[in-house]
C-alpha cells in the first residue's frame, strides 16, 4: 500500500521528532502527514519549537502508531525541503474543520512544511 492510501485510510497517533543545530531534541504529537502529488509529505505547523528546530536542522523522524493495532505502524525518516504560508492551501488541507477549531486556530500563524522521505521502516522490528 502506498503512503497516500495508508495515511488516508489508517487512523492513529503520530510523534514528530526534531533536533536543533546543537542536537537538543524535541518530540511533539502530530496528526497524519499529507502525502502530496509529488510524493513529498507535508505537515501543518505553528511557529513553535518543532518548526524552529527545522530552520537549523532539516532532519526529522515521524513515528506513527496505528489505532487499535498494538505496536503496528511506521517510522519515517524525513528531510525538510521547503515550506509555505499560503493560508488558503493550509486551510484546504486541515482535517479539523469544526467551526470552533477553525475559529480557535484562525489567528495562529501556520506553515505547510514539506519533507522528502529518506527511509521508511516498520514501527517495531526490522531495520535500523
Amino acid at each position: 500500500m502506498d503512503l497516500k492510501t495508508y495515511f488516508d485510510e489508517t487512523k492513529g497517533a503520530g510523534i514528530l521528532a526534531t533536533a536543533d543545530s546543537a542536537g537538543k531534541i524535541d518530540a511533539a504529537v502530530y496528526s497524519r502527514p499529507h502525502v502530496m502529488e509529488d510524493g513529498q509529505l507535508a505537515f501543518i505547523m505553528t511557529d513553535r519549537l518543532t518548526h524552529a528546530n527545522l530552520q537549523s536542522n532539516p532532519n526529522a523522524v515521524y513515528l506513527f502508531m496505528e489505532e487499535d493495532k498494538r505496536w503496528k505502524g511506521k517510522r519515517l525518516y524525513l528531510s525538510r525541503t521547503k515550506e509555505e504560508t499560503d493560508l488558503e492551501k493550509i486551510q484546504s488541507l486541515m482535517r479539523r474543520r469544526k467551526p470552533s477549531d477553525v475559529e480557535k486556530y484562525k489567528e495562529i500563524r501556520k506553515f505547510l512544511v514539506y519533507f522528502k522521505l529518506d527511509k521508511e521502516l516498520p514501527l517495531i522490528g526490522e531495520g535500523e
